[in-house]
């Protein structure tokens, strides 16, 4: 098969809208207004439909007590409960939504991330399961702000 202009041209104008298109499909399921809001209780009702969370010891947070630089912390967060949904907030951060992940089903619910946080400030770790959304947290202390700091 010979490839002649118009095929070629054909080709890389089917490239470019499937390269438009798959990353507005995969934003698709992104909310903005959990990402703006102020709060994290406002954040977290935005994603999940509802701020009402329990603290679990089926929910664990690892997070250093001291970040000797807010620019990179790392968190991991790990359960036991089958997994649909994680979230970490930051309270005392501009934006408190830090991170999202939405798991498939039979995935091992474990998600490592570094995050940027301006100070010390409370970390919420959300796991949503059966519908119901369990939780830990953990005070992260900031000697060098990540954040413009």
């Amino acid at each position: 098969m010979t490839m002649d202009r118009r095929s070629v041209l054909r080709a890389l104008s089917g490239a470019v809208v499937a390269g438009i298109a798959l990353p507005r499909m995969a934003w698709a399921a992104w909310s903005e207004s959990a990402m703006k809001a102020s709060e994290s209780t406002a954040a977290m009702a935005e994603l999940f439909g509802s701020a009402d969370n329990q603290a679990s010891a089926e929910v664990k947070l690892k997070a250093p007590e001291i970040a000797e630089n807010g620019a990179v912390v790392p968190l991991e967060v790990s359960t036991s409960l089958p997994v649909e949904q994680i979230a970490i907030f930051i309270d005392n951060n501009p934006s408190p939504l830090a991170m999202t992940a939405t798991l498939g089903a039979g995935t091992a619910g474990l998600v490592k991330t570094r995050v940027r946080m301006g100070e010390t400030s409370n970390v919420v770790a959300v796991v949503k399961s059966g519908g119901k959304l369990y939780s830990a947290s953990q005070e992260v202390k900031v000697t060098i702000g990540g954040c413009g700091g």
